[in-house]
């Protein structure tokens, strides 16, 4: 997926759709959504700038969260400004500071499986740089 990411990628897309969207109809007719959640993460994303073959590693991605119990259709964080000549989030050659971190999905996830705060903060130590813990996408 290095090379010609961006005509490969939009067939990769419609493949994950169409299996999420499997995978939740199938939970919904058993009728058990609202106690299954899934999760999307990456252990990193990529630049904006192509490096002549795709782009290179990164800070941040997009991250999917469904099923019964997500409160959806809403963006979790903010949006980053890819402005590439003039955005606060770019740190250079496309590498932009993601706005909320993966630790805080964990957290609100964590949470909603019942685990307690101080095992949230010991699963999740540097979860404490973050002000919201719980970003309230679960019910």
């Amino acid at each position: 997926t290095h090379g010609d990411q961006l005509g490969a990628h939009a067939g990769l897309l419609g493949g994950l759709s169409g299996a999420l969207t499997a995978f939740q109809d199938t939970m919904e007719s058993l009728g058990v959504s609202n106690n299954v959640t899934t999760f999307t993460a990456s252990d990193f994303g990529r630049t904006f700038i192509s490096n002549g073959r795709g782009s290179d590693h990164g800070w941040g991605g997009h991250h999917i969260v469904l099923g019964g119990a997500v409160d959806g259709a809403q963006v979790y964080g903010q949006f980053p400004d890819i402005d590439l000549q003039s955005s606060p989030h770019d740190t250079g050659r496309g590498r932009w500071l993601p706005t909320t971190s993966v630790d805080q999905y964990a957290a609100t996830l964590a949470k909603w499986f019942g685990v307690s705060d101080s095992d949230i903060d010991t699963v999740l130590p540097n979860l404490g740089n973050f002000s919201q813990r719980n970003l309230g996408f679960l019910g």
